[in-house]
């Protein structure tokens, strides 16, 4: 078998790795020893894949349907097997061994090419919604994961940098930071959060009719986790005319049948939002920047 990783997947570490990646040299062999080791057969790598992991369609002795997962450090897999495992399958895909050695996952198949995103948007946002409030649990004990302050402490470093480096984001930039700073000064909550929650993280499972896939997990609070959602599907957004008024519906429908305050919703989109359009622009793509941009700046 050869584990040719995705196009998809070499374009996203390029992003963060532009000087090369040892990981992506190393992957065939890896991916080879680790279905040696379980005894796994292998069906196909899923494409187009993610954009931080290869994603491996197996069976495993038995003939149980399994998903095998190899990512490098930088994407935090030890964070999102303690995460994983803390679910127990509630909510969320489930782990099918308790240990991962050099970044590796081994997990229940749901359905790969049944995402959420594939409903109609409304149901779309409402399945979403019920299956991100189940993962919003106590953390651990001792819990291993970053906490919202410290990942969004990193992310505005990055974004004053590039503020400075380009100033037309330097307003946006300014007012995404200033939120922040509101938001982090009196945090209500410490919950066990997703982290990268989206429609497309969501897939058809047979345990339950939809499981979350593919955590970054963080610990805080839920309007932090809610805001990535309320940008769900952005290019539709901005291609409406009335994008500016449904995107405010939507801030204020999450966040009353989520039970979370609608101004900390509004404020965590937001700089989730820029955060990402200046991430964007930084690494080459200036499309999605303009998208989430011209979508933080309704907020």
């Amino acid at each position: 078998m050869v584990f040719e990783p995705p196009n998809r997947l070499v374009r996203a570490l390029g992003e963060t790795a532009p000087d090369g990646d040892d990981w992506l040299e190393e992957l065939p062999g890896a991916a080879r020893r680790a279905v040696a080791l379980r005894e796994l057969t292998v069906e196909r790598v899923q494409v187009p894949g993610g954009r931080s992991s290869l994603v491996v369609l197996v069976r495993t002795a038995d003939g149980t349907p399994a998903v095998l997962k190899l990512a490098p450090g930088r994407a935090r897999p030890e964070a999102e097997r303690a995460a994983l495992a803390h679910w127990g399958g509630l909510g969320a895909v489930q782990l099918l061994e308790p240990f991962t050695a050099e970044g590796v996952l081994l997990l229940e198949r749901l359905h790969p090419d049944v995402s959420v995103r594939s409903l109609p948007e409304a149901k779309a946002l409402l399945e979403a919604a019920g299956t991100m409030r189940r993962l919003w649990v106590e953390p651990p004990a001792d819990f291993p994961f970053e906490t919202v302050a410290e990942r969004t402490g990193r992310q505005a470093e990055a974004m004053r940098a590039r503020a400075q480096a380009d100033p037309e984001v330097a307003p946006l930039v300014d007012v995404a930071l200033a939120a922040r700073e509101r938001l982090l000064a009196a945090p209500p909550e410490h919950r066990l959060l997703h982290g990268t929650f989206r429609q497309s993280k969501v897939l058809a499972g047979e345990r339950m009719p939809w499981l979350a896939v593919g955590p970054d997990p963080v610990v805080g609070e839920c309007a932090f986790d809610l805001a990535r959602l309320v940008r769900d599907r952005v290019e539709d957004l901005i291609a409406q005319p009335s994008g500016a008024a449904t995107t405010r519906r939507r801030v204020k429908r999450l966040a009353e049948s989520l039970d979370v305050d609608q101004e900390r919703l509004r404020g965590w989109t937001l700089f989730r939002a820029v955060e990402s359009g200046v991430r964007a622009g930084r690494v080459g793509r200036p499309r999605d920047a303009e998208l989430l941009l011209e979508f933080a700046a309704w907020l």
